[in-house]
């Protein structure tokens, strides 16, 4: 099981060291399973998947601030020997991925922000029902409920909530905390790094209009809406995305 500055990361085709990186990072609650096997095995290119602290297989107590997150992945950058890297983020994982952006433009060649925002409120019943272990469930239901469209398959909805109960509620917590405390809408034009932004048009977490915004306040920013899809939109689509995403490193690489 690869571990690296005390975190679990998926590695597909390490042996192509001549290409540049792909680092996906998952969201709030979540861990690399939430990236689809079609994102996760692209053939022909390096990719890294890892476990935020306190998620999936990674340990420790997790993180409450975004800025302590960044500061975690670039530690295991660094352990790895990772210079420069295409960094993608799904919600929480925008924010650290925009956070490394913003603060080490060198380090990244490519940016995809993946249903996030410049800020990322959360509501009060959610940070409430979080803190506790007895309504932490209730915390999982709201989120879930909110995170798939319509027409997304059932199984793979309720695969998702399983997972997300797993996380312990204190590092959900410590998430939603970091999430609610978010803000870089005013460090946006400082990001430099080209940036392909991807939003489910029926996102129900982070609207279609936070990616909007993105596009809009980052000099070199790109927006592609995936249609009938939620904020999981990689897992509902994810033939879809994979190919957005594709075409989005193959500018770069």
């Amino acid at each position: 099981m690869p571990i690296a500055a005390d975190l679990y990361y998926f590695v597909h085709n390490a042996e192509l060291e001549i290409r540049t990186p792909i680092v996906l990072i998952h969201g709030a609650g979540g861990n690399h399973l939430y990236w689809p096997p079609d994102t996760r095995r692209l053939s022909g290119y390096r990719i890294y998947a890892l476990d935020l602290p306190g998620h999936g297989k990674s340990g420790g107590l997790g993180c409450q601030s975004i800025a302590a997150y960044a500061k975690r992945v670039m530690n295991w950058m660094d352990a790895i020997k990772i210079q420069k890297a295409v960094l993608v983020g799904h919600s929480m994982g925008g924010a650290i991925a925009m956070t490394i952006a913003s603060e080490s433009a060198e380090r990244v060649l490519g940016l995809s922000l993946v249903s996030t925002g410049g800020r990322l409120r959360v509501a009060k019943q959610i940070l409430d029902n979080s803190l506790n272990l007895a309504t932490f469930p209730s915390a999982v239901d709201m989120i879930i409920s909110l995170a798939f469209s319509e027409s997304a398959n059932e199984r793979l909805v309720n695969l998702a909530a399983k997972r997300m109960l797993e996380v312990r509620s204190s590092v959900f917590h410590g998430d939603m905390l970091a999430c609610d405390k978010f803000d870089m809408r005013n460090s946006l034009s400082k990001i430099t790094s080209t940036t392909e932004v991807i939003c489910g048009d029926m996102d129900a977490l982070t609207p279609l209009r936070f990616s909007q915004y993105l596009a809009a306040q980052i000099p070199r920013a790109h927006l592609t809406v995936i249609h009938d899809a939620g904020h999981m939109v990689m897992l509902e689509k994810p033939r879809k995305f994979t190919s957005i995403l594709v075409s989005f490193i193959d500018q770069l690489l």
